[in-house]
């Protein structure tokens, strides 16, 4: 289980991520900085209770209109090895000292533990209460075995999200640039075999729902996703 520390980080993580976001190619931002606000997310245990895995929601009202992103990052004890790419920033947390976060698209921990989630071997944790289940967040799997545990690390990125894959040419995309879902529209897309979503608040105070992950299997996963 992980144990939630009410303690200063410096820098903060909306502080890492200003830094960090406008490099992406799923920013959608304006020229200038982004200003950022944590609008909701939720956490997952590592089984081991080395690393931190955290999926954040964070809006940015600096562009023409508000974009809402997904970020997943882990936090670890030392530098992940191989993963230099992957380094969101250093900071100094109050209570475990330096942590080194990382887009958790590259960190295996998060990456065995998201597939583990959907099939519902995992249950999301509320991002501020330790020991506490994360009940607005959904799941599905509808495969007929369970899901790959291999995704590669190497994620691709594009304009929309992240994309990883298996050797067996599943395909496990996150939607970065956060979509909310039509009133009364399907919620998920054709040749769907999983999938997470969750809510986040609109920089107006209003609530919103969307897609956070779908799991594509089979030959036409690439295409699917």
């Amino acid at each position: 289980m992980a144990v939630i520390h009410h303690t200063v980080l410096k820098p903060s993580k909306l502080e890492l991520l200003t830094s960090w976001l406008p490099s992406r190619p799923w920013y959608a931002g304006g020229a200038g900085e982004p200003e950022l606000a944590k609008a909701g997310g939720f956490r997952l245990d590592d089984p081991q209770g080395e690393v931190g895995i955290e999926f954040m929601v964070v809006t940015d009202t600096s562009g023409t209109h508000p974009a809402a992103y997904l970020v997943p990052l882990t936090y670890r004890g030392a530098p992940l090895d191989g993963a230099e790419h992957a380094l969101v920033g250093t900071m100094e947390h109050g209570v475990l000292g330096r942590r080194w976060a990382y887009d958790g698209c590259h960190d295996p921990v998060l990456v065995d533990q998201l597939p583990a989630l959907i099939e519902g071997r995992a249950q999301a944790q509320d991002q501020n209460t330790s020991d506490t289940p994360d009940r607005e967040i959904t799941c599905s799997y509808t495969g007929e075995a369970s899901a790959p545990t291999t995704f590669t690390t190497k994620a691709t990125d594009d304009q929309e999200g992240t994309a990883l894959t298996a050797p067996n040419g599943t395909t496990l995309r996150l939607h970065r640039l956060l979509r909310p879902a039509p009133d009364n529209a399907p919620l998920l897309p054709p040749q769907t075999a999983g999938h997470v979503a969750g809510s986040w608040q609109m920089p107006d105070g209003t609530r919103a729902r969307g897609l956070f992950a779908v799991l594509h299997t089979g030959p036409h996963a690439q295409a699917a996703s």
